[in-house]
């Protein structure tokens, strides 16, 4: 049993409009993040893999360095910056001290000057601010004490303060992040014996002999505190052992602060030195998370205004209904005209959908059938044109050879002029090589109509090309005492040298054959942007305005008597037509003021 159509269409609208909405919906609140999320990561890997190269090619000058962060930072709001493989920033020369240890046991400490980077044990501000708790007491000529851990052969603070082995809670500096991951690494050990004896402690003292802050733009490179925690915690892991890189040098992590998640990027390179380092960007995906909830909060206005609009249109949809009765019966009208222009855009599964569809079907098989009856009719009118004139123009090409043979034949049975007979001889062998060469153009004529012939392409010289035609033409050129200019440039051209070479062939011996005697002849080659123009032009001849078209039918010569004189069997040039389109080329004939010019366009090879 067949629903109403009104109620279908009620019911098919409403439900599509909901459906888009809740597809659009899901969409944007469960995918879009994760959306967002995966292109962000992409992007930033490929502004890394940007920042990579300028990085490598700017200088070791810290304010370079410091302005190319921020240059990227102000371009893709991110951060990043290069460490070394002890985790340490690099060319942090900006901001450091330089302590002259005291005499020690221990002979990697013993009278040395060490350089500490303070970026790890205080903020820059401090330096500035006049907090008295905060005000730093690092200055040149303090007394300084410090203790950490020998990793990997190196020394690693871990905490400082005034002199004289006394790191008092209010004048301690500390790096957080490695004495966390101390606390962390400790429990892993049987006890803390073993964690001391792969990780050894040092106590040392000295003078602070110099203290270098930063200025001007350098100062920010050290106020993103968020980011150097996380590159101080990176360096706890490296440093511990607990950062693997061996199979995957780029490794992405999550991180979240303050209910804002980030990514956060480690590739591994090769500094300017060639020496390993790690590149370090941090991502915030904060802007996502804003979007989400703005998107959640304005799809409520949206769905109760879809669901209103939903409603409305619906209605209105059903008490149109009778619209597609109205239309079926304009287009029958049409179609009892002849007039299959206009279908019926009802697809329905209904009563009125079937019969549209029938109406469809019927309106476009008779429009097929009309359409390829007039297509036939046309077309054998024009085949029937085509052959009587085919038919004509041999029957008139073949009868005066064959009149001419006929002719000879009779003299010499008859025996008259018999001291002419090599003359005879030689007039039929003309005429039989005429015929001859009139069938192999007929013949290739047919090739390319029959639609079936591929032309292969290839990349050869135009010039030399011209230049070889030239040299085969020379005899006719001298007998008729032409003077040949040429104004030619080696252009690399893509088409079939063998059918071009067949093309220049036509139009020169054409040009030779028209011309009169000790006139001139110019071929040149022109550059037109992608493309090449070869200009074929004969002076001291004109065609009539009303042949120029005609010039290409087959057996066409120009005169209405259709002399033989000139030479040729009438097909080159309707030959070189075939050719020319089927490289899908321009080419043309027109008039100049001293003669004929035949031309046509080649494309140069990319």
């Amino acid at each position: 049993m067949k629903q109403g159509i009104v109620l279908k269409l009620f019911l098919f609208t409403t439900g599509l409009c909901l459906f888009i909405l809740a597809i659009i919906f899901t969409l944007q609140t469960v995918f879009f993040k994760q959306y967002y999320v995966h292109q962000k990561v992409k992007d930033v890997s490929a502004a890394l893999q940007a920042y990579e190269q300028d990085y490598l090619n700017q200088t070791t000058d810290t304010q370079e360095t410091a302005k190319l962060e921020q240059d990227f930072y102000q371009k893709h709001n991110i951060w990043v910056t290069t460490v070394d493989t002890q985790g340490n920033l690099k060319y942090t020369d900006d901001f450091f001290m330089e302590v002259k240890l005291r005499h020690s046991d221990e002979t990697m400490f013993s009278n040395k000057t060490m350089t500490i980077p303070l970026y790890s044990v205080i903020d820059v501000e401090d330096f500035s601010s006049d907090n008295p708790f905060l005000t730093p007491w690092i200055k040149e000529g303090e007394e300084i004490a410090m203790e950490g851990l020998i990793m990997n052969g190196q020394p690693v603070i871990q905490r400082m303060g005034r002199g004289n082995s006394n790191l008092r809670d209010e004048s301690r500096l500390e790096n957080s992040q490695m004495i966390r991951k101390e606390y962390e690494v400790v429990t892993r050990f049987a006890s803390p014996n073993q964690y001391f004896e792969k990780y050894p402690t040092f106590l040392v003292e000295g003078t602070i002999m110099k203290v270098q802050l930063p200025e001007g733009a350098g100062v920010s490179r050290y106020t993103n505190h968020l980011l150097l925690d996380r590159i101080k915690a990176f360096q706890a892991d490296l440093l511990y052992g607990d950062w693997k890189d061996s199979r995957n040098p780029n490794q992405i992590v999550d991180y979240k602060e303050n209910d804002v998640n980030y990514k956060i990027f480690v590739n591994r390179i090769q500094d300017r030195d060639g020496n390993p380092a790690y590149l370090f960007a941090m991502a915030s995906l904060q802007p996502v998370n804003e979007a989400a909830g703005m998107i959640k909060e304005y799809y409520v206005y949206i769905i109760i205004a879809t669901l209103l609009l939903v409603v409305l249109a619906s209605f209105y949809y059903s008490r149109q209904i009778t619209r597609p009765l109205l239309r079926i019966n304009r287009t029958t009208r049409q179609m009892a005209d002849l007039d299959f222009s206009e279908k019926i855009p009802i697809t329905t599964k209904d009563e009125i959908g079937d019969l549209s569809r029938n109406i469809n079907e019927l309106s476009e098989r008779l429009h097929s059938h009309i359409l390829r009856l007039e297509q036939d009719i046309e077309k054998e009118k024009q085949l029937e044109n085509t052959r009587k004139e085919f038919i004509s123009g041999v029957s008139h090409e073949l009868k005066t050879p064959l009149s001419v043979i006929q002719s000879c034949l009779a003299i010499m049975k008859d025996g008259v002029a018999s001291h002419k007979r090599d003359y005879y001889f030689k007039a039929m062998e003309d005429e039989v090589r005429r015929m001859d060469l009139l069938i192999v153009d007929m013949l290739e004529l047919a090739k390319y109509e029959s639609g079936t012939y591929t032309m292969d392409m290839d990349s050869f010289y135009i010039d030399t090309v011209i230049e070889r035609v030239c040299t085969k033409l020379a005899a006719d050129i001298e007998t008729k005492q032409l003077h040949l200019d040429m104004s030619l440039k080696p252009v690399e051209v893509l088409a079939n040298e063998r059918r071009m070479e067949q093309v220049v062939v036509n139009f020169l011996s054409n040009a030779i054959r028209y011309t009169p005697e000790q006139e001139s002849i110019l071929v040149s080659i022109l550059e037109d942007g992608d493309t090449v123009k070869v200009c074929i032009e004969n002076k001291g001849a004109h065609i009539q305005s009303e042949q120029l078209e005609k010039i290409w039918d087959r057996f066409y010569r120009g005169e209405p008597s259709r002399k033989r004189s000139t030479g040729g069997t009438g097909l080159g040039l309707s030959i070189s037509q075939k050719i020319l389109e089927m490289h899908g080329v321009s080419y043309g004939v027109t008039n100049t003021p001293d003669g004929v010019l035949f031309y046509f366009h080649l494309n140069k090879k990319a």
